[in-house]
């Protein structure tokens, strides 16, 4: 099942979010609460046979083959129990680890359809608690709650129903200590909703301070900032530990009250009934009927009652995952409206801020009002000082983000009204922090397009330049390149993020400063490779050395987010201003290496 968006506030009851999830494992779930509703039944059972054979003998009855055949009907409810039981759970674990890998499944494809402000903006460390320490810490509630909290939870409200069936008087003798009980359980779960989202809260910031550390390990022992940085650390660990501790210190006595009077429904049954019974109001068999299956109520309530936590928590992971699948998404149908004539790209008045916080609730308009053409086949640069814009503009036209306002069109035809996949199949993105998979070097160049041989990419390889240095590593091809490619430096990394775009031979190429972490040597090897990657496509360059893109069609000066002046390079060094004096800086600084 692949869904755009929740379809409603990301508010839901647990109940209505593991419908939601669950697609077509819905029926393992009902299965399994059956199954567990005839387990606790049979766990029941023994309780009415064993008030039977007590009645039995109150009443004189001496036949021991009837007793010995009922003793073996006790048996076999025990045997049902724990037969009933592995089949209900075995089918609840099954139905809920397929939920929880739709749910993982879901958030992924989710992260794909948003703009990428919004998941730059959403803290690793939280996104990676959410999506694999939360999820996988439901599973055993899950697993558990659905058939044993459902079907302890109807029995025991048949049973008391039952109990009022024999004897109402008696039913509410036994029901005497539930007020106490129950007034406990109020003080143990008051605040428990915001409790319990505050040490949410601090795990979170447990879980970005830690990944901030490891990341900044070689920052903080090269200017010796490991003290300030591990006290953060150690700050974080103790609020995200001393919250949990206050909570349970606050709790500890009701809960202890709850537990130790709400089950002991005998405490009010025995000195009542006691007093009926010496009366004459009840008969002795009836008493102790009574008592016998009161005790028989006791353990499904008690087996629902330890869920009720379980389930406050279930319910807060999901209202996670519901605020992260309600987040708008890039507005692209499913599939292209229109289909563009040619690759030529055309943008009309773009307008874009970058909205901060994950709700978007701070913007900063960084691009004010862009127009610009862009022929099919053409070579196009975008220059200009750091922090200029140039970079969102190739990211816009990448589709990472969505304009405010104007538009961006593709071949005549806005890229809104382009399906995502059918988008990407057109433009070859390549940034100068690309990302390699802590996969095979054979894997990573792959994924350019889904399928290659590895003949195929052998070839993408010498033709992008990077053949021989591959054929360097350990293993060739079949070299396991770390996490974020770390096993390899930043021009081997470039090398293989411009083989994969190769291999995906899209017919708009983008690179945006592909050569920025690369040394004289290599980054020839590569402009090498672009020369035969973009052959006959639609180019756009943003380039931080001038003289890599002077021979570019046209080159655009980006200057606050704006079009500073276009042209060629003759043409705009005749014209003077920003980009002559940024050339003249190049110049010089080059003379001087």
């Amino acid at each position: 099942m692949s869904d755009k968006k929740v379809g409603g506030p990301a508010k839901k009851g647990l109940v209505s979010w593991i419908l939601y999830f669950t697609d077509e494992k819905k029926g393992s779930y009902v299965a399994s609460v059956l199954f567990a509703i005839m387990s606790v039944a049979c766990c029941i059972a023994p309780y009415f046979m064993i008030a039977r054979i007590v009645r039995q003998l109150m009443d004189g009855v001496r036949d021991w083959n009837l007793f010995l055949r009922e003793c073996g009907i006790v048996a076999l409810f025990w045997f049902g129990n724990v037969l009933f039981h592995a089949i209900s759970t075995s089918m609840s674990h099954i139905a809920t680890f397929n939920l929880l890998g739709t749910i993982r499944k879901r958030l992924c494809d989710k992260l794909t359809r948003l703009p990428l402000g919004t998941v730059l903006d959403m803290p690793s460390g939280s996104l990676k608690s959410t999506m694999i320490d939360r999820i996988d810490s439901m599973e055993t509630t899950l697993a558990h709650i659905i058939p044993e909290y459902t079907s302890n939870i109807i029995l025991s409200i048949a049973l008391v129903a039952y109990l009022f069936v024999l004897d109402w008087r008696l039913a509410l003798a036994s029901l005497a200590v539930l007020p106490v009980g129950f007034i406990a359980m109020c003080f143990m779960f008051k605040d428990g909703p915001a409790r319990f989202q505050y040490a949410l809260d601090k795990t979170k910031i447990l879980n970005d301070t830690a990944v901030e550390y490891i990341n900044g390990i070689e920052v903080i022992k090269a200017f010796g900032k490991s003290k300030a940085s591990y006290d953060r650390f150690v700050t974080a660990a103790e609020e995200g530990s001393a919250c949990y501790v206050e909570w349970m210190r606050d709790c500890i006595w009701p809960h202890a009250v709850a537990t130790v009077v709400t089950p002991s429904l005998i405490l009010s049954l025995l000195p009542i009934g006691g007093f009926m019974f010496l009366h004459g109001s009840v008969s002795a068999s009836m008493f102790i009927t009574v008592i016998i299956l009161a005790l028989s109520a006791v353990q499904p309530f008690l087996i629902a009652f330890t869920y009720h936590d379980d389930i406050a928590k279930a319910g807060a992971i999901f209202d996670e995952v519901g605020s992260i699948m309600s987040l708008p998404e890039l507005d692209r149908p499913a599939a292209d409206l229109r289909k563009p004539a040619d690759n030529s790209i055309v943008l009309k008045n773009v307008r874009f801020s970058y909205h901060k916080g994950i709700a978007g609730e701070e913007k900063k308009e960084i691009l004010h009002g862009i127009n610009m053409t862009l022929p099919q086949g053409s070579y196009s640069a975008f220059v200009g000082p750091s922090g200029s814009g140039k970079s969102t503009i190739a990211r816009l036209i990448a589709s990472l983000w969505d304009v405010d306002s104007g538009s961006i069109e593709i071949g005549g035809v806005d890229i809104r009204n382009l399906s995502l996949e059918e988008y990407n199949h057109r433009v070859a993105y390549v940034s100068q922090d690309n990302f390699l998979f802590d996969m095979s070097v054979r894997d990573n160049i792959r994924l350019g397009r889904e399928g290659a041989t590895d003949t195929e990419v052998e070839e993408v390889a010498k033709k992008s330049g990077c053949y021989d240095f591959i054929m360097s590593l350990e293993h060739g091809f079949d070299t396991v390149v770390g996490g974020s490619g770390a096993h390899l430096s930043g021009g081997e990394r470039q090398r293989i993020a411009i083989a994969r775009a190769m291999m995906k031979d899209a017919p708009i190429v983008i690179l945006d400063e592909a050569t920025a972490y690369t040394d004289p040597e290599n980054e020839a090897i590569i402009q090498k490779s672009v020369a035969r990657l973009v052959k006959g496509k639609t180019l756009i360059v943003i380039a931080h050395r001038i003289s890599t893109v002077s021979d570019a069609d046209k080159l655009y000066v980006i200057k606050n987010g704006a079009i500073d002046s276009s042209g060629t390079h003759e043409e705009l060094l005749a014209q003077g201003g920003l980009y002559k004096n940024m050339w003249e800086a190049h110049i010089s600084a080059k003379d001087g290496e």
